[in-house]
């Protein structure tokens, strides 16, 4: 990608600002991280010690008095800011990028995307998990016929956190947009919508398990695809023993894959991308290969060891940048993104009045 670096402003340094959203961009070939804005003097200390040639700032204000400074805006603060920050950004005539979800509504969602379409001007949402090394591979047996006919898609994201951490993510405040169902729960359901398309009814079970929790932290969803594929998506702070990540069920064969997509652990520990100490990005050992056979478990080595494909966050932002120089298609649109919190407003439905819910 040749000519001058677009400069991309990145609104929040917690976990999504420093581990994901600003390593990824300054690995990406196209972009520069120009602004990090965070009020915590932590933080701003944080940024500019790992990136020493960025700009901080203490406010989205003053981010925005600089719009025709920079030429992408990312949002990865709390969730209640997602809304009007991208809002504010595309009124600028700024393309933005939100982390998920993108919105506490659909309706919210779809507002968005309006807007940004009238104004001809890019907004994708953050949904790094499509590029999971696990994800990947099923979608490579999925699309080449290796399971045959899908019946069911087991995904857990499962995590054993027996004590709360504080923070917005487990506030009981509805406007936060916190707990797990729309936290993990976009993943899974984003994940499944891609891989088995539309779905026609939504059940689920959503439980506040650890004491002086304020919002879900236990919860289960069961979708039914118009196609008929069935979906059973599991998103636990509460697991002692953490069951397989995927598990899918064909009319040829099974897989199923145990453990993280290890990008996640790689950014914290401070690895990156492209570098001499990322030089096997995303790649895991071939003990941690999935496997695909039937008729017998896979503990007891039933079916054949499945390379996992290495994962690849990178290409979310390299798309970003295609799309903004050459005008290729958006990753991950907001509309696609509405899609998916339709089936998690359904699914808050379904637990509240003890229903399942038809879309």
């Amino acid at each position: 990608m040749t000519g001058t670096p677009l400069r991309v402003g990145l609104v929040g340094y917690g976990l999504a600002g420093s581990v994901f959203h600003a390593p990824l961009i300054s690995a990406t070939e196209g972009l520069a991280l120009d602004t990090v804005v965070t009020s915590n003097p932590e933080r701003q200390q944080q940024a500019r010690a790992e990136f020493p040639d960025v700009r901080v700032a203490a406010t989205p204000d003053e981010l925005f008095e600089r719009a025709a400074e920079l030429d992408l805006i990312v949002v990865a603060s709390p969730n209640r800011t997602h809304v009007p920050l991208a809002t504010t950004a595309l009124e600028a005539g700024l393309p933005v990028v939100v982390d998920k979800p993108v919105a506490g509504t659909a309706a919210e969602a779809r507002e968005l995307a309006t807007l940004a379409e009238e104004s001809g001007l890019l907004l994708s949402v953050f949904q790094n998990r499509r590029w999971d090394n696990d994800f990947l591979t099923l979608r490579k047996l999925v699309s080449e016929g290796t399971l045959g006919d899908v019946y069911r898609f087991e995904s857990r994201f499962e995590r054993w956190r027996p004590q709360l951490k504080g923070g917005w993510r487990e506030s009981g405040d509805p406007a936060e947009v916190g707990g797990l169902l729309y936290d993990l729960g976009s993943h899974v359901v984003d994940q499944a919508l891609v891989l088995f398309g539309p779905v026609a009814s939504v059940y689920a079970e959503v439980d506040v398990r650890r004491e002086g929790a304020r919002t879900d932290d236990d919860t289960f969803i069961a979708l039914t695809h118009a196609n008929g594929v069935r979906s059973h998506l599991y998103v636990s702070a509460t697991t002692a023993q953490l069951g397989p990540r995927f598990r899918v069920l064909g009319s040829k064969a099974g897989y199923v894959k145990h453990g993280l997509d290890p990008q996640e652990a790689a950014l914290r520990d401070g690895l990156r991308p492209g570098t001499d100490a990322g030089a096997d990005w995303g790649t895991e050992p071939e003990e941690l290969w999935g496997r695909v056979g039937s008729g017998e478990s896979p503990v007891t080595g039933g079916g054949r060891p499945e390379p996992t494909l290495p994962g690849d966050y990178p290409a979310y932002y390299t798309a970003v940048a295609k799309a903004l120089r050459e005008g290729g298609p958006h990753p991950v649109t907001a509309r696609e993104a509405a899609a998916a919190l339709d089936v998690l407003e359904a699914a808050r439905r379904s637990a509240d009045e003890k229903v399942t819910v038809t879309l």
